[in-house]
């Protein structure tokens, strides 16, 4: 199973710059959600893709942020690793300090600070043998895998470090296909409290 169909909603970046929305199961609303915020629909490999087209930081912030505030009346089970929606005025553009990379099966990181090298170490994640990167647990699930990201990446937004997720998606046409389901969908969950909410 790829890491974008763990949770209810995948919000993520390509490395050409497209910011994509990814539903895996189905959500009221979120088609009007998504397209009044911007994000246009597109069928790709057995799914509904909603895609921004790389433009501002800015806007990309803004659309994601109006489609998450709806969503989350739905569904708290959101990811969102997308560096393309990372826009602060108060932070200029600048190399992370932090930066993840998804592989097909694991994920590195590289940390640029003190700050952020004890942040992934808190976070169970080790210096390889090389030195050159840092690595989660071995032996995680793609789901464990994924919260270890999520939860470091929250964590460091916390202390005001920038990051940088790179998903390994090169470019939308790359998003893996869609999973196969072998029941019907379950019903959505009554609403609650966000447990990761971007700032705005």
């Amino acid at each position: 199973m790829s890491f974008l169909n763990i949770p209810d909603v995948f919000i993520g970046s390509t490395d050409d710059g497209h910011t994509f929305v990814v539903l895996n199961r189905r959500i009221r609303d979120a088609d009007w959600l998504l397209t009044d915020a911007g994000f246009l629909a597109r069928k790709h490999l057995g799914r509904t893709l909603y895609l921004l087209p790389p433009g501002t930081a800015r806007n990309a912030h803004e659309s994601a942020g109006d489609a998450m505030d709806g969503l989350l009346n739905h569904t708290i089970d959101i990811v969102d690793l997308s560096w393309t929606t990372r826009w602060s005025p108060d932070t200029p553009e600048a190399d992370p300090d932090l930066r993840f990379q998804f592989t097909d099966h694991t994920v590195t990181a590289t940390a640029e600070t003190t700050t952020a090298r004890s942040l992934l170490e808190q976070h169970g994640f080790a210096l390889a043998a090389d030195g050159s990167a840092y690595q989660p647990p071995p032996g995680l699930e793609q789901s464990h895998l994924l919260g270890a990201v999520t939860a470091a990446e929250a964590h460091a937004y916390a202390h005001g470090l920038t990051v940088h997720v790179g998903l390994g998606i090169p470019t939308p046409t790359d998003i893996p296909a869609a999973p196969r389901r072998a029941s019907p969908v379950a019903p959505s969950p009554p609403p609650g409290p966000a447990t990761r909410r971007r700032p705005r």
